[in-house]
Protein backbone atom coordinates (compact mmCIF):
# COMPACT_ATOMS: atom_id res chain seq x y z
CA UNK A 1 0.00 0.00 0.00
CA UNK A 2 1.66 3.58 -0.63
CA UNK A 3 1.98 6.10 1.51
CA UNK A 4 -0.73 8.00 1.55
CA UNK A 5 -0.69 11.32 3.31
CA UNK A 6 -3.50 12.74 5.39
CA UNK A 7 -4.47 16.13 3.97
CA UNK A 8 -4.45 19.14 6.55
CA UNK A 9 -7.79 20.22 7.96
CA UNK A 10 -8.90 23.22 5.72
CA UNK A 11 -7.81 26.43 7.23
CA UNK A 12 -11.32 27.76 6.99
CA UNK A 13 -12.49 24.94 9.59
CA UNK A 14 -15.48 25.73 11.46
CA UNK A 15 -15.08 25.74 15.22
CA UNK A 16 -16.43 22.71 17.24
CA UNK A 17 -18.97 24.95 19.13
CA UNK A 18 -19.86 26.87 16.23
CA UNK A 19 -23.97 25.84 14.78
CA UNK A 20 -25.69 25.97 11.67
CA UNK A 21 -27.11 28.97 12.44
CA UNK A 22 -24.05 31.00 13.69
CA UNK A 23 -22.19 30.17 10.73
CA UNK A 24 -24.90 30.61 8.33
CA UNK A 25 -24.90 34.21 9.85
CA UNK A 26 -21.72 34.73 9.61
CA UNK A 27 -21.26 33.90 5.52
CA UNK A 28 -24.75 36.36 5.47
CA UNK A 29 -22.48 38.91 6.89
CA UNK A 30 -19.36 38.44 4.88
CA UNK A 31 -21.49 38.10 1.80
CA UNK A 32 -22.67 41.20 2.54
CA UNK A 33 -19.18 43.02 3.34
CA UNK A 34 -17.94 41.72 -0.09
CA UNK A 35 -21.30 43.76 -1.47
CA UNK A 36 -20.04 46.38 0.06
CA UNK A 37 -16.48 46.47 -0.69
CA UNK A 38 -17.97 46.14 -4.60
CA UNK A 39 -19.73 49.12 -4.13
CA UNK A 40 -16.78 50.70 -2.48
CA UNK A 41 -15.43 49.74 -5.48
CA UNK A 42 -17.27 51.62 -7.54
CA UNK A 43 -17.19 54.63 -5.69
CA UNK A 44 -13.38 55.01 -6.18
CA UNK A 45 -14.26 54.81 -9.73
CA UNK A 46 -16.53 57.37 -9.35
CA UNK A 47 -13.90 59.77 -7.76
CA UNK A 48 -11.39 58.98 -10.23
CA UNK A 49 -14.12 59.40 -13.08
CA UNK A 50 -15.09 62.63 -11.94
CA UNK A 51 -11.65 64.16 -11.08
CA UNK A 52 -10.66 62.69 -14.74
CA UNK A 53 -13.27 64.91 -16.05
CA UNK A 54 -12.39 68.12 -13.92
CA UNK A 55 -8.99 67.96 -15.48
CA UNK A 56 -10.28 67.82 -18.90
CA UNK A 57 -12.68 70.66 -18.59
CA UNK A 58 -9.23 72.34 -18.83
CA UNK A 59 -8.52 71.31 -21.96
CA UNK A 60 -12.39 72.25 -23.06
CA UNK A 61 -11.79 75.88 -21.81
CA UNK A 62 -8.70 76.19 -23.86
CA UNK A 63 -9.78 74.90 -27.35
CA UNK A 64 -12.84 77.49 -26.63
CA UNK A 65 -10.18 79.88 -26.30
CA UNK A 66 -8.54 78.74 -28.89
CA UNK A 67 -11.31 79.33 -31.27
CA UNK A 68 -12.46 82.90 -29.76
CA UNK A 69 -14.99 81.63 -28.34
CA UNK A 70 -14.22 83.31 -24.55
CA UNK A 71 -17.21 83.68 -23.25
CA UNK A 72 -18.07 80.57 -23.29
CA UNK A 73 -14.29 79.31 -21.84
CA UNK A 74 -15.46 81.50 -19.05
CA UNK A 75 -18.73 80.28 -18.40
CA UNK A 76 -17.31 76.51 -18.30
CA UNK A 77 -14.25 77.95 -16.22
CA UNK A 78 -16.18 79.30 -13.63
CA UNK A 79 -19.25 77.30 -14.12
CA UNK A 80 -17.44 73.54 -14.05
CA UNK A 81 -14.21 73.73 -13.55
CA UNK A 82 -13.33 72.73 -9.30
CA UNK A 83 -17.63 72.44 -8.34
CA UNK A 84 -18.34 70.41 -6.18
CA UNK A 85 -20.53 67.36 -6.71
CA UNK A 86 -22.16 67.34 -3.26
CA UNK A 87 -23.02 70.47 -1.79
CA UNK A 88 -19.16 71.70 -0.24
CA UNK A 89 -17.55 67.94 -1.28
CA UNK A 90 -15.87 66.91 -3.97
CA UNK A 91 -15.33 63.13 -4.38
CA UNK A 92 -12.43 62.90 -2.26
CA UNK A 93 -14.35 64.26 0.65
CA UNK A 94 -17.17 61.60 -0.29
CA UNK A 95 -14.71 59.00 -0.18
CA UNK A 96 -13.05 59.61 2.84
CA UNK A 97 -16.59 60.09 4.84
CA UNK A 98 -17.94 56.99 3.29
CA UNK A 99 -14.51 54.96 4.27
CA UNK A 100 -14.46 56.55 7.99
CA UNK A 101 -18.33 56.16 8.84
CA UNK A 102 -19.42 52.94 6.64
CA UNK A 103 -16.80 51.02 5.46
CA UNK A 104 -14.69 50.73 9.09
CA UNK A 105 -17.87 50.36 10.85
CA UNK A 106 -18.89 47.32 8.58
CA UNK A 107 -15.19 46.13 8.69
CA UNK A 108 -15.12 45.87 12.29
CA UNK A 109 -18.59 44.48 12.60
CA UNK A 110 -18.10 41.96 10.29
CA UNK A 111 -14.85 41.03 12.46
CA UNK A 112 -16.51 41.06 15.38
CA UNK A 113 -18.83 38.82 14.28
CA UNK A 114 -16.36 35.79 12.69
CA UNK A 115 -14.44 36.47 15.54
CA UNK A 116 -17.18 35.44 18.02
CA UNK A 117 -18.46 32.60 16.11
CA UNK A 118 -15.88 31.06 14.23
CA UNK A 119 -12.68 31.72 15.80
CA UNK A 120 -11.66 35.00 13.55
CA UNK A 121 -11.68 32.02 10.46
CA UNK A 122 -13.47 33.56 7.10
CA UNK A 123 -15.66 32.10 4.55
CA UNK A 124 -16.19 28.86 7.10
CA UNK A 125 -19.59 28.59 5.21
CA UNK A 126 -17.94 28.89 2.05
CA UNK A 127 -15.27 26.27 3.22
CA UNK A 128 -18.09 23.75 3.94
CA UNK A 129 -20.10 24.13 0.44
CA UNK A 130 -16.63 23.06 -1.14
CA UNK A 131 -16.22 19.94 0.95
CA UNK A 132 -19.76 19.19 0.36
CA UNK A 133 -19.51 19.84 -3.25
CA UNK A 134 -15.65 18.63 -4.60
CA UNK A 135 -15.58 15.24 -5.68
CA UNK A 136 -12.55 14.10 -2.69
CA UNK A 137 -9.48 12.08 -4.79
CA UNK A 138 -10.27 13.49 -8.25
CA UNK A 139 -8.06 15.93 -9.98
CA UNK A 140 -8.67 19.21 -9.88
CA UNK A 141 -11.08 19.23 -6.90
CA UNK A 142 -7.89 19.09 -4.09
CA UNK A 143 -9.63 20.62 -0.43
CA UNK A 144 -6.07 22.63 -0.39
CA UNK A 145 -3.18 23.66 -2.91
Amino acid sequence: MPNQQIPDPPDNSRPHEASDDEVAAAGKLSEALETVERARGRLYDFHQLIGHADLMLDQAVQKLRDAGRDDLAEKIETELVGRNVLHGRWTFQIVEEFDDNFWSAFRKSEMLVRNELCNGSRHVFESEMKEARRTHGYPGHEARP
